[in-house]
Formats: structure tokens, sequence, C-alpha cells
């Protein structure tokens, strides 16, 4: 069993002769949980679109569980959660999750569904209404559930917690902290530093296509000397020089 969940090697992409991603390599491991943090236009769902094949990378390979990830087999065992999740808007919060479990391959359990809105803090009644009345902490909500009952054995997801109000934010972050003690891989984008320094095993800089740092959020801090994750973040870079400690 390969002990690397997500492998990139070299991978490139251009856009009108505009790099978005350069050379970029970098392992997640099975079981980490990987956070992958930039600016806007850093190449954080550049990266993302190339791993789901949804885009054509111009150079360099990728493997998920080292299967190349233009297999439909290998992207079968993941499940993804894109940035700007819009269900079909005419489907009940039910009928979204029995179809994409279905898609999924995994069967629908009323009772594990109820359990999970009611650990998301939605209520069960929600199911019953079409996702056209769901706001849009309700609609994250319902791609997040939908996500975690597919039972695969890694998650992507593009800002988890985007729409997200505080006490939903703390709740998710309890339920993954479940699903990676329970095995499972996640592999997500933020720009939530203080959500990443928590949850993170390691953490990859991405900036301007390019990776700038790959190790745990300490490392990060301790490399520039910075107070916080935000700090060693902008450092990194070249935003910002963390001051000297005043003797």
């Amino acid at each position: 069993m390969s002990e690397i969940a997500l492998r990139f090697a070299d991978v490139t992409k251009t856009y009108a002769g505009a790099a978005a991603l350069s050379g970029f390599s970098l392992e997640v491991r099975r079981g980490e949980f990987f956070g992958l943090v930039g600016v806007n236009g850093a190449g954080k769902t550049t990266l993302i679109k190339c791993l789901l094949d949804f885009c054509a990378a111009d150079g360099g390979a990728i493997d998920i569980f080292d299967v190349s990830h233009r297999v439909a087999t290998a992207r079968s065992r993941l499940a993804f959660l894109p940035e700007r999740f819009n269900p079909p808007f005419y489907l009940t919060g039910r009928d979204y999750l029995q179809y994409s479990l279905k898609l999924h391959r995994a069967p629908y359990d009323e009772a594990r569904v109820t359990r999970m809105f009611r650990a998301l803090d939605l209520e069960p009644s929600a199911l019953d209404r079409p996702a056209r009345d769901y706001s849009k902490g309700m609609t994250q909500k319902l791609g997040l559930a939908a996500c975690l009952l597919s039972g695969k054995d890694l998650y992507v997801l593009d800002e988890p917690t985007g729409g997200l109000d505080p006490k939903a934010r703390a709740l998710l972050k309890a339920e993954l902290k479940a699903v990676r003690g329970a095995g499972h891989t996640v592999f997500f984008t933020s720009h939530a530093l203080a959500d990443v320094a928590e949850m993170c095993d390691r953490v990859a800089v991405l900036h301007a296509g390019r990776l700038r740092f790959a190790g745990t959020p300490r490392e990060l801090a301790e490399r520039h000397g910075a107070p916080d994750l935000e700090q060693a973040f902008l450092a990194c870079i070249g935003e910002q020089t963390v001051p000297s400690a005043t003797p």
C-alpha cells in the first residue's frame, strides 16, 4: 500500500504565455492533513484543476496513490469540494445527497446523514428544502456533508470554511479531526492561516506558481523568526520582513 497519497512532479501550466505553475513538485503522505496556502492568483486552483484532470498540465506528472491522475480509477478514490459549490437549485438537500453518494458508489443512510447534518450545525429539516432556498453557509455545509459521507481515502477541499460562521467552522474542524483520525488524507486550500496552523501536519506555500516552502507550520514560523503563521507567510512570499526582537 502506497504511503504517498498525492505526488506532484515538476508540474507546469501556462495560460496565454503566463506561467500559472512552474515546476511544482510536492508529496502528500497517506493519512496526512496538508494545507496549501497562497494569495489569490498564486496557482492553487490551477493545481487542483490539474490534479482532477479538469485541465491538462503542460508538463510533469501527478499521481494519486501511485496511479496517474489521468486514470479515472485513481480519481475515484477522492472526493472534491470546489471553492464555489453550487448544487442544482431544483434539488432538495436529500435529493442532492442521494445523487452525490450514488456517484461515489456509497450508500445513502438517513441516520448517518442526519448525524452529519447535526455535526455541521445544519438542521435535518433542510433535507426537505430545495437548494435554492439555502443560504451560502447552508450550501457550503451541504457540500461538505456530501464529501465527508462519501467515505473516500482522500478529500480535496478548496477553501472549505468559506461562508461558515465561527460555530460552524469549529464544528467542521472537529469533524475533520475525526476524519484524519480514521486514517483518511485531507488536502485543502485556505486563506484562514490560523486554521492551517491548528489543523495541518504540514503546509505548502505557493506563490506566483512556484513552491516557496513545504514543511510543518512550526518550521515555517521558525524559518522566518515569526510569531505566527500569518507573519511567516508574508515573509515567505517577500511581502514583509519580520522585525527582530528587541534585546
